[in-house]
């Protein structure tokens, strides 16, 4: 099993200085909005990937 991933940037401010908070696994907190998150995989959706039958995206 791989390490844990993290996030690249905040998901309110979009700054990159973050680091993992003491609230546990999948927690962190961005230091420059001050603000603290978590993320957490829901898991797989039932229906999967469905291809485009018309083989592309409209225009």
């Amino acid at each position: 099993m791989s390490e844990r991933a993290a996030p690249f940037y905040c998901p309110y401010c979009g700054d990159e200085d973050l680091r993992p908070h003491e609230q546990g696994h999948g927690a962190w907190e961005c230091a420059a909005c001050n603000r603290a998150f978590q993320l957490k995989f829901l898991g797989l959706l039932a229906r999967g990937l469905r291809p485009d039958p018309t083989g592309g995206d409209a225009i």
